[in-house]
């Protein structure tokens, strides 16, 4: 068992599970029935035993001679090519946006009905540009006031990526834990950080029960290379796997782009993982935005602007196409590679999805999920496995495999229904059909439509809101 699925979670955790207030769905049992169920426990798809959700959880698998145990129960009637998946978790669930190239915004309107549309149940946004409007969306969601997806906040940025950074002490650092967490925070994010900071980050937030992730570097000029961040007892690392697998006299990127996965310094860097239990959040298309835009995983399938305000969307379309970053385009193909190289060296049970796309208004958040499983889909990872690692592989990483992540009696019930076998073509997990979170039953067009036309300002006089350094 890895340090983190058997670390024992503060007690604040289970308000931070709270199950959205019943609706008049939820209120009902819900029976589903036909179709075809992948519970990311088995390694393929069977025909739906029948699905009896209550109160929020998953009361049975396999209703027997079909009699129903309540009155009230609303049932649902799947289609022969249907297929009900768990929930997904993106770990790295950027709600920041950054329209006009000033700074990063968390956009709190549409994204939550966004990325629930797209069967993503559970988010971490893997760094907050303010924390303080990010748990208040938490709060609207848990209370039902607004739709959206079980937010895990990560609360604000450890490191120079944070605007003020400064040289805090341990005590500092204690302080600021304490405090988010207190307010519900459920893990940290690293970025740019010193070896000090980032051990006493980890020895903070694992004596509140909660996790660390890192974006780190190679070790150059101060920073901190996965390596010994592991052996600090960070829980993930972000994007690259580090160890003597790139060089520490330059950059991660630098050596990232030319990286063999075929070499000793690779498998010894991906033993140190599987050894510490350490999960690997990939971001595999994260790079591939800013570089060439590989058709098979870059091209639309839906017309994602239309969630821009129309004065918005008039200035995304009238400019020039975003220039290619070579290294970048480099560094897409070179992760589909490590990744799949991970995943054979024993890796799969450690690796989740994330996106880390913080959109300048093109590709959003929620439907990129979906590119990132067809990305580790081509890389030649077999879909059970993708599909687990945007489950169960999630929930263990953030501690809540115990009720989130596959489908099973006892568990909450936030699974989604998508047309097509995704176990055969895992572009059928685009198909959302149906959305369940906590037994409510959510109509993913509706979600969609209800925010058609909200992202960003509606002329001039609301640009500013969107232009954070303009503001400074």
């Amino acid at each position: 068992m890895n340090h983190q699925a058997s670390r024992t979670l503060a007690p604040f955790a289970a308000a931070a599970l709270a199950l959205t207030p019943a609706g008049l769905h939820a209120q009902q049992d819900l029976v589903i029935t036909g179709g075809h169920l992948i519970d990311a426990v088995a390694d393929g798809a069977v025909p739906n035993p029948g699905l009896l959700v209550r109160a929020g959880k998953i009361l049975r698998i396999g209703l027997g001679d079909g009699t129903l145990e309540a009155d009230n129960a609303r049932t649902i009637v799947l289609d022969d090519d249907e297929y009900i998946i768990p929930g997904l978790f993106d770990l790295h669930a950027h709600h920041a946006m950054d329209l006009f190239g000033q700074g990063r915004v968390d956009e709190r309107t549409a994204y939550p009905s966004i990325f629930l549309a797209n069967g993503v149940t559970s988010v971490f946004p893997g760094g907050e540009m303010n924390p303080v409007e990010m748990r208040e969306l938490r709060m609207r969601i848990e209370r039902g006031q607004q739709p959206g997806p079980r937010l895990f906040n990560s609360g604000p940025y450890f490191g120079r990526w944070r605007p003020g950074w400064t040289d805090l002490s341990a005590d500092s650092i204690e302080a600021e834990v304490d405090y988010w967490v207190n307010q519900g925070t459920r893990g940290f994010k690293a970025k740019s950080i010193s070896p000090k900071h980032l051990r006493a980050l980890i020895e903070a937030a694992h004596r509140r029960g909660v996790t660390v992730t890192g974006h780190l570097d190679s070790g150059f000029r101060g920073s901190v290379n996965p390596r010994d961040a592991i052996l600090m007892g960070i829980d993930r690392v972000e994007h690259f796997l580090g160890g003597e697998a790139i060089s520490g006299d330059r950059s991660a990127y630098s050596s990232l782009e030319i990286l063999d996965p075929g070499t000793p310094e690779f498998d010894a860097i991906a033993a140190l993982y599987i050894r510490h239990g350490v999960f690997f959040d990939a971001t595999l298309t994260a790079y591939g935005y800013y570089g060439e835009r590989d058709p098979e995983v870059f091209t639309y399938f839906h017309d994602e602007m239309r969630y821009l305000t129309p004065y918005m969307r008039e200035i995304v379309d009238a400019r020039d196409p975003r220039p290619v970053i070579d290294q970048f385009e480099r560094i897409y193909w070179v992760k589909r590679k490590t990744i799949k190289a991970f995943y054979d060296a024993g890796g799969g049970h450690l690796i989740t999805l994330g996106t880390d796309h913080p959109s300048w208004g093109e590709f959003m958040s929620g439907f990129s999920s979906h590119r990132e499983l067809h990305a580790m889909s081509l890389a030649g990872i077999p879909n059970i496995d993708v599909i687990r690692f945007g489950t169960i592989n999630g929930a263990r990483a953030l501690g809540v495999s115990d009720r989130l992540g596959t489908i099973e009696a006892g568990k909450l019930a936030d699974f989604f229904v998508v047309r097509g076998n995704p176990l055969e073509d895992i572009r059928h997990t685009r198909d959302v059909q149906m959305v369940i979170k906590a037994g409510e039953v959510f109509d993913p067009n509706e979600l969609l439509e209800e925010v058609v036309g909200k992202i960003g300002p509606n002329g001039p006089e609301d640009e500013a809101i969107w232009k954070p350094r303009a503001r400074d």
